[in-house]
């Protein structure tokens, strides 16, 4: 009987925890909505400019956008059950539709503006709905 009690505490406590974590996760959809806003300026930069000093400025500004959410990242202290796998697959759907953008629009598309409008919206999308699901899920 006092076994069945200790180990109805300790799942008492640890589904505490798990709600705790989860209340407290919201960081990350702020995270993803700053990354999805960050690809309406970057996309376009990669698809419509050209030259030397474009490619230095969009790494730079890559750069910042990226070491400001790490920083951002690494300060928080929960993570979700389960947000590292959806954090791979969120980047990695990103990765490929940025690396799509990018070839289709200096291959195909000659550098339209159409296209980098629309590419910007379809590379924030994955992020977006990661954001989206990630705060229905918080609450």
């Amino acid at each position: 009987m006092q076994e069945t009690t200790k180990a109805a505490g300790a799942l008492g406590r640890a589904a505490g925890l798990e709600r705790a974590a989860r209340l407290r996760s919201g960081w990350y959809a702020r995270y993803l909505w700053a990354f999805a806003a960050g690809q309406l300026a970057l996309v376009p930069m990669a698809v419509l400019w050209h030259g030397p000093v474009s490619a230095v400025v969009f790494s730079v500004a890559n750069g910042l956008l990226v070491a400001g959410l790490s920083v951002y990242a690494a300060r928080q202290r929960v993570m979700r059950r389960g947000a590292g796998k959806k954090h791979v697959l969120l980047v990695a759907s990103w990765a490929t539709l940025f690396a799509l953008t990018v070839t289709l629009g200096t291959a195909v598309f000659g550098h339209g503006v159409p296209f980098a409008a629309v590419a910007a919206v379809v590379c924030a999308l994955p992020l977006v709905i990661g954001a989206w699901t990630e705060m229905r899920s918080t609450v």
